[in-house]
């Protein structure tokens, strides 16, 4: 049949008769599609024109849709066969027969893009079976493993992911999933058979800590200070062997022991007290010490000086003897704060002859001038040759680089004291 174009009309595919009856004419012959009474024969024969042109509007969205992928072959053969027998029936006046060519015409693309699904989906599910393999080998290196919290967490995270990922080939999903869940079930047995074992420790050593605790009662009320004393220090070193205990249980068996060692010791410093104004006579002699060295030597002025009289300081405050024991923290920070200033002292003047840092220093400081150089010879040219963009903008950098210039030339002078 002869195709619409800007030489042929709807008269060249359809007529009217004289009682409004409008035809088509197809391959196969004419059939009627309709009839409009009382009205002119181009007026019928454009209403049915205009229901070809709508199916014409139709078929190019549908061959816009299927080049463009936006349908799947499946879906696309379903709409084609649909419009097809739309454009086979459709009462409307036109070249059917060629919009019935258009799509047929697409078979081929389908074809195509049906390869090209099964190419797609082989693809998918090849990556979908590596990414299985891969889950299956690190579930079965955790189900060996010893880590109770993270793998419990991890494989819970895998079996979320397992799940979300398809089905591939029955076999090999199957297969690969059996030995997934099996390392599941190793690493399930084994944590609870750890767990077991430990509760069996805490219960073990419970037992051991209420032993040491009577022991230690009996301990409690000695006054040979001296072997006492040992013997205490023997049972705190098989409670710490003996490992922990239940949580709860564990903190209430150490308060008890440690309040029977409270008593003991306790008991001890007050029968010796007779020590307590020897004691309280050093304490005195550190503190003077330590409030001469204190305003001596904090802050350090002079390296040799403060390190001469730091090293006076400690033979003086070592020749005195023990002092009360809840002094002792007090006066070691004390002490320990004057060693760190002259330490200090000596590695800020390490610090500052370095020969190396100088030389980085003085590097330092000649690069930049030279930088700073370059940008003004840079600025003079730009507005000799009146660039008051390019000229404003080395302007700039120079101000930043003589920042930086400025902070080198006084670390360098830190050099120079």
């Amino acid at each position: 049949m002869i195709p619409m174009t800007s030489t042929t009309g709807p008269a060249d595919f359809g007529r009217v008769d004289a009682d409004g009856t409008v035809y088509v004419r197809t391959a196969e012959g004419e059939r009627s599609v309709g009839q409009i009474p009382d009205v002119e024969a181009s007026e019928a024969l454009a209403f049915y024109t205009r229901r070809y042109e709508a199916l014409g509007v139709e078929v190019g969205l549908l061959e816009t849709r299927v080049k463009g992928g936006a349908l799947s072959p499946e879906e696309a053969r379903h709409s084609i066969s649909s419009v097809r027998g739309s454009v086979a029936s459709a009462n409307a006046v036109g070249d059917l027969e060629s919009l019935v060519a258009r799509l047929d015409a697409l078979q081929p693309l389908l074809a195509e893009q049906t390869e090209a699904r099964k190419a797609e989906r082989s693809k998918q599910l090849e990556v979908t079976k590596e990414t299985k393999e891969r889950m299956v080998a690190e579930a079965e290196t955790l189900a060996l493993g010893n880590d109770w919290r993270g793998g419990v967490n991890r494989f819970r995270a895998l079996l979320d992911e397992w799940k979300a990922l398809p089905r591939i080939d029955r076999a090999t999903d199957d297969a690969l999933w059996h030995r997934f869940s099996a390392a599941r079930t190793t690493y399930t047995r084994r944590r609870k058979s750890q767990f077991a074992e430990q509760a069996a420790k805490r219960d073990v050593a419970k037992a051991a800590k209420e032993q040491i605790i009577v022991e230690a009662r009996e301990l409690a009320n000695s006054t040979e200070w001296g072997p006492t004393a040992g013997a205490f220090r023997d049972l705190m070193t098989r409670w710490k062997a003996a490992g922990a205990a239940p949580r709860d249980i564990d903190d209430a068996l150490w308060a008890e022991f440690r309040g029977i060692q409270d008593d003991f010791f306790n008991a001890r410093s007050s029968v010796l007290s007779e020590q307590d104004a020897e004691f309280k006579s050093n304490l005195e002699a550190k503190l003077a010490l330590l409030d001469e060295a204190e305003a001596t030597i904090v802050p350090v002025s002079d390296l040799a000086t403060a390190r001469a009289t730091f090293r006076t300081f400690l033979e003086k405050y070592n020749a005195y003897g023990r002092v009360p024991r809840e002094q002792i923290r007090t006066l070691d920070s004390r002490v320990k704060v004057l060693e760190t200033a002259v330490r200090s002292a000596e590695e800020d003047e390490w610090r500052r002859t370095d020969p190396q840092a100088r030389a980085r220093a003085e590097e330092t400081v000649g690069m930049l001038s030279s930088e700073i150089d370059k940008l003004t010879e840079k600025a003079a040219k730009a507005t000799a040759r009146g660039d008051k963009a390019a000229a404003a903008k080395a302007t700039d950098s120079i101000a930043t680089y003589r920042t930086w210039l400025d902070q080198a030339k006084a670390t360098l002078a830190d050099f120079n004291r």
